[in-house]
């Protein structure tokens, strides 16, 4: 396994941790001087690994970790940031790096996180091996609208038409979009991705079509842009529906004729692209309200795929929040947490308007503020709080009342503990410190009694 390690150039000296680390982790370890190096030689060669220490001059580990995953996706990147903070370490995950190391990490704990990350991608490439469509783990669910949609897939993946893939927000077209690009023969390229609506027109027209030099005020240097980075390889334009129509027409263009002009470039530069397109909005609508070209809406509809709401794929909801558990658990670099079945039973019945990013939510929301907890419960979700919608009452303690031939008294005492444990939950929104703070009690203590009901009540 072959681990590429780019020191910090303005140290001028590599850490030690580089020395110790092929005798062990057992792997070939290259090093390369300085942010820039460290890009060109991922560019150019291929790794299981990559280390970064920073800091690099003129690069933020976050623009240099987005250079870097816009190579290649699956390249775990370890950052090494002795003078990083927590709330850095924390972005550096989101943003997809495989680990964050920061003060008082040596060469074992490198070592570790090191074999850690090439262990996963030994099994991960024995399980592409093993499995002939490796793309389908993309698509987490066994549920019919999940086997429709795979069974697309499969027939359009080897095709260069183009998809338009509609849904409400949160179903996972972007999902659908990379399933589709890895089934295709274009899967060993990175897909280049485009949210039309995050751009004002003018800098989502250059960001398409890249620009020379001059050609517009603060174009100092020449750019390359989005369909040039995705030649032989897939583009996906998300939210096309909020596109601008004067932008609509050149978009219209390049597709049909699959060329472009970069702005202010007379050099015409063709191209191999499979587009893909999203869209939250009914087109077809946009396009009778005149918002939308219906000539370019026909050339993206070639291949219709609809994402389906959660709520119509309701038993896809357990294996979404074992794989979003799983997933979470991996980006933190904590223990994997275990979820009860009334939890499960709880996600499963609730409606989901913001669907699978939704669920998605939650669930990082619940193994966050279960803290050191190994389990997550019914407690931990507080889904009426997310959704607006008023949670049901909770149950009403039973009448203290001694009947003529006894009584059941640790169930009876349960009972009337788990009714006044619901209503604070309830009222505090599942903060478990509120309302442990409303109960007089401390939270450790409230957690524990959360967990002996869950228990009993198994």
């Amino acid at each position: 396994m072959r681990v590429l390690w780019g020191t910090s150039d303005l140290s001028g000296v590599a850490p030690e941790e580089w020395q110790a680390l092929p005798g062990l982790c057992h792997c070939d370890v290259e090093t390369v001087a300085g942010a820039a190096a460290a890009i060109e030689a991922a560019r150019s060669a291929s790794y299981d690994a990559v280390v970064a220490e920073f800091p690099m001059a003129e690069w933020t580990p976050e623009e240099w970790l987005e250079e870097i995953r816009r190579l290649n996706r699956t390249l775990p990147v370890i950052v090494r940031y002795p003078q990083g903070s927590f709330p850095e370490a924390v972005r550096l995950t989101k943003l997809g790096a495989y680990d964050f190391l920061g003060a008082g990490t040596g060469a074992d704990d490198t070592a570790r996180v090191v074999e850690r990350a090439l262990a996963e991608r030994r099994a991960r490439a024995l399980a592409d091996q093993a499995d002939p469509a490796p793309w389908k783990r993309l698509l987490v669910g066994r549920s019919r609208a999940i086997e429709t949609i795979e069974g697309i897939i499969r027939l359009i993946a080897p095709r260069r038409a183009t998809v338009l893939i509609t849904g409400e927000t949160g179903t996972g077209k972007e999902v659908a979009a990379r399933a589709i690009h890895a089934a295709s023969g274009r899967g060993h390229l990175p897909m280049v991705a485009v949210n039309c609506n995050s751009l004002p027109a003018t800098l989502l027209e250059a960001e398409l079509f890249g620009h020379v030099r001059g050609a517009f005020t603060g174009a100092i240097a020449q750019r390359v842009g989005r369909f040039e980075q995705a030649h032989h390889s897939t583009l996906f334009l998300d939210e096309i529906g909020d596109m601008p129509l004067d932008l609509q027409a050149k978009l219209l263009r390049v597709i049909q004729e699959r060329e472009l002009q970069r702005l202010g470039s007379s050099e015409t530069l063709k191209l191999d692209v499979r587009i893909v397109a999203a869209s939250n909005s009914d087109l077809a609508e946009r396009v009778r309200d005149g918002r939308f070209r219906e000539d370019l809406f026909y050339r993206l509809n070639v291949v219709p795929l609809h994402m389906p709401p959660l709520r119509e794929r309701a038993s896809d909801v357990p294996l979404l929040a074992h794989h979003f558990i799983e997933k979470i658990c991996r980006n933190e670099a904590i223990p994997p947490k275990r979820i009860t079945e009334a939890a499960i039973e709880r996600l499963r019945g609730y409606s989901w308007p913001g669907n699978v990013r939704q669920l998605e939510n939650a669930v990082e929301m619940a193994i966050a503020l279960s803290a050191d907890e190994e389990t997550l419960y019914p407690s931990d979700f507080p889904l009426p709080a997310l959704s607006g919608h008023r949670p049901p009452p909770a149950a009403a303690a039973p009448p203290i009342h001694l009947p003529d031939d006894g009584l059941d008294f640790e169930r009876t005492v349960s009972r009337i503990e788990r009714s006044i444990l619901g209503q604070a939950l309830e009222r505090t929104g599942g903060n478990k410190k509120q309302a442990a703070q409303m109960l007089r009690l401390k939270r450790t203590t409230l957690s524990a009694k959360l967990k002996s009901l869950e228990a009993a009540a198994v």
